[in-house]
Parts: structure tokens; C-alpha cells; sequence
């Protein structure tokens, strides 16, 4: 009996979606949790992944994967303007975020670096999906945050004279190196000469004793009115997370940036960056490449990180926001790549809301109730329920009240 996705799914159809929860140690108790209306039991939830990606695809109703059924009939979920542009696969991934404490010290590869590094880990034999695997697909993660709420992070090089005036005064023989390659190179290769010199620290004997004694210098400063507090905050706070790893010291050469709810950042391949903490909302190109070189449990592959970074020093990046309604209001986030869109929308009942017109949308509900109605017909959701809207479903309206993001395809 032939049992494929599209035999046993109606294409124009609104389908509900079945999502995998990511318990990493860095995860809220309580954020995804109280989302999905799970007990708190102490156990971390980190990442909600809504989409097509084979570590985590979500799931319809049927038991068929998002993927199966993208697969199968790729026109009818992606439409061929979609299909046409990325082949048969749903080009993007929506995340929850959710961090209690600092994430890994990491970079996504581009294109060409992630096609290299997939088939030379693949060559020499490591499975899919294996821990110490750093190149999962073959595909670059440009990413988008969109914070829900208060939201800490690390992005992009700060220029070389910031990071020397951020490590005068502070002890170390790291930091002694580190200043030792600004001053000498002004520059993005200075920059990566520094970053060079801290993530081979990591390896290095008495590593944790230098740390421990720039942390020192970093905690009298912030006692003494220091002129850097949120840097030296920084420091100090990955280093009570992640005692006597060098990536306190990394966070000096990074942007401290901070997001209020609804406002976002776009994180390109190859900027190096570290979520701290906070709920947000993130999309990106559907692949799970990391590279990671510090303040983590995870497999660090520093090699890769510095091989794959952009070290030009430049402010984070802010993506394109529009803000549009009257009674509702709709925000939509467009960043520079071609894979991925967002927006969220605080849906009254006295305005319904179009959301995204064509090719495969993804929609979960944060919080109330909403219908969406289709050519197809109508579905009900509500707070922390998903569905994914094929293209073959046609234009897409919200009614009700609720707030909602929308991922799409632009």
C-alpha cells in the first residue's frame, strides 16, 4: 500500500504541527514550557524547532515529517516560485530560543565552507548526527532574532582601539598576548590574530589560572567605577557559568548587544557570536552547522570557528523592520538572504490580519486564539500551537485575538 505524505494528506490543507523540544543544559526552566503548557520540572528546554531539518523535522498529524511531505510534492507545500529558487526542501528553520544562561562562543560556515566541511567530516567517516561532528549539512545559517523578551548577546569585532582601551589594566599572560596582536596590527587581522591566540588558549597548561586572574583584575575594576561595567559584567558573568574558559576573555573582542522585545538582529555566516540570555524568536537557512570554541559542554572545533569567522570589526547587524496596522499590528523583519522572513502580528478581532501570501508558511501562536482561513478552509490555534500552510493553500488570513508569528519565504 502506498503510504507516501501525499496520498494520506490533503495539499491545500492547513496542517497542525508537531514540534521537537531541544532540552540543551543552556535552556529555561519555565519559558517553552509555559508556551507549550508542560510541567516545570527543572529540566532545561532551550529550542522549539519548527520545520523541515532532518535532526528535528516537526511532524503532522498523519506521522508523516514535514520533510517527507515536502519531498513528495514539493510544488504543492513550496510552490514553484519557492521549489524553483531551493529544490525540493523547506529553505528555512524557525526556532523558540530560550537561554538561561550564556550559549556557546560560536560562528555558522557560508556556503562554500559548509559544502567542504560536510563531505570531509563525511569522508572520514563520521555518522550523521555524530556529537563530535562540527558540519552537519551541507548548507550556510545566516539567523535572525526577533526578542520576545529581554535579550542579551555578543556579536560582531568591536574595533581594535575599543578592545585595547576594554583590556588596559587587566592581568593575565592571555590578555598580555591579546594586546600584543592589536597593537601591532590595527586591524581585521589583528582581530584574528587575537582570536587565534584565546581560542588556542583554551588547550593550553595553566589556561584556567590566567583566566581566573583576569577575572580577578576584570572584578576589582567593576568594583572601582569602572568605565567598561557592561563589558566587565560580561566577563564576569560567563566566567560564574563557565569557570576558567577563555571565552570571558573573547567577550572583550566582541559587540555587547542588548534587544528589547520586538526589536531584532541578523547574525550573517561567519560573524562570531554568543547568545547570553532571553526569549526570542529565531529563523534561519534550515541547517544546524555550529561551530563552536568555547562556553559549552558541546563538541569545539576552534580550528573551524577561525577558519570560518569574518573578523572586519562592525557594529551588529539590524535587520530591515516595517510596522504596519491599525486595530492589529503587524511587524515584519526582512534581513539580506533570500531564504527566510518573519513577522509577528498582535492580531485584534476587529482587524484580521493577511499574513504571508504564497510558498510555505510556518505559523505559531504565543499567546489568545486565532483562525486562520484559507481557499482550503479555516483551523483554530492557540498559544503554543503551530501549523504549517502549504503554498497550495492560497492567501492566508488571521482572525481573533492573538499574538502570532508568521515565518515565510520572501
Amino acid at each position: 500500500m502506498n503510504t507516501s505524505p501525499t496520498t494520506i494528506v490533503d495539499l491545500a490543507a492547513t496542517h497542525r504541527l508537531d514540534n521537537t523540544v531541544q532540552p540543551y543544559d543552556w535552556g529555561s526552566h519555565d519559558h517553552i514550557q509555559g508556551l507549550l503548557g508542560l510541567p516545570r520540572d527543572g529540566r532545561p528546554a532551550a529550542e522549539l524547532w519548527l520545520g523541515a531539518h532532518p535532526s528535528a523535522p516537526s511532524r503532522l498529524g498523519t506521522g508523516a515529517s514535514v520533510a517527507e511531505l515536502v519531498a513528495d510534492a514539493p510544488t504543492a507545500v513550496l510552490g514553484r516560485r519557492v521549489a524553483d529558487r531551493f529544490g525540493p526542501r523547506l529553505p528555512y528553520l524557525l526556532k523558540v530560543l530560550a537561554a538561561r544562561r550564556a550559549l556557546s562562543l560560536q560562528v555558522h560556515p557560508r556556503p562554500h565552507a559548509a559544502r567542504a566541511g560536510y563531505h570531509r567530516e563525511t569522508r572520514a567517516g563520521l555518522p550523521a548526527g555524530a556529537p563530535h561532528r562540527s558540519f552537519h549539512d551541507t548548507e550556510h545559517k545566516p539567523e535572525m532574532l526577533v526578542a520576545l523578551t529581554a535579550f542579551e548577546g555578543l556579536a560582531g569585532f568591536r574595533s581594535p582601539r575599543a578592545v585595547l582601551e576594554l583590556l588596559d589594566g587587566l592581568d593575565g599572560q592571555l590578555v598580555s598576548r591579546v594586546r600584543g596582536a592589536l597593537e601591532g596590527t590595527r586591524s581585521a587581522a589583528g582581530l584574528r590574530a587575537a582570536m587565534e591566540l584565546v581560542v588556542a588558549a583554551r588547550s593550553a597548561p595553566g589556561c584556567a589560572a590566567d583566566v581566573a586572574a583576569t577575572v580577578a583584575s576584570v572584578r576589582d575594576r567593576a568594583a572601582h567605577a569602572s568605565p567598561s561595567a557592561r563589558a566587565d559584567a560580561t566577563v564576569l558573568q560567563l566566567d560564574a557559568e563557565h569557570p576558567g574558559d577563555p571565552g570571558a576573555v573573547a567577550s572583550l573582542l566582541l559587540n555587547r548587544v542588548s534587544l528589547e522585545p520586538g526589536e531584532a538582529m541578523f547574525v550573517p555566516a561567519g560573524e562570531v557570536h554568543a547568545y547570553l540570555s532571553g526569549l526570542g524568536m529565531e529563523i534561519m537557512a534550515a541547517s544546524d552547522n555550529v561551530l563552536r570554541a568555547g562556553l559549552t559542554t558541546k563538541h569545539v572545533d576552534a580550528d573551524a570557528l577561525v577558519e570560518c569567522a569574518a573578523f572586519a570589526p562592525r557594529p551588529p547587524v539590524r535587520p530591515d523592520t516595517v510596522v504596519a496596522g491599525n486595530e492589529s499590528l503587524v511587524t515584519s523583519y526582512r534581513a539580506p538572504v533570500s531564504e527566510f522572513a518573519l513577522m509577528t502580528a498582535d492580531v485584534h478581532p476587529a482587524e484580521p490580519v493577511a499574513l504571508a501570501p504564497d510558498g510555505p508558511r510556518i505559523v505559531l501562536v504565543l499567546d489568545g486564539v486565532v483562525r486562520l482561513l484559507t481557499d482550503a478552509g479555516e483551523v483554530e490555534l492557540r498559544r503554543g500551537e503551530s501549523c504549517l500552510v502549504p503554498d497550495a493553500a492560497g492567501p492566508v488570513t488571521a482572525d481573533g485575538a492573538a499574538h502570532l508569528v508568521c515565518a515565510w519565504v520572501p
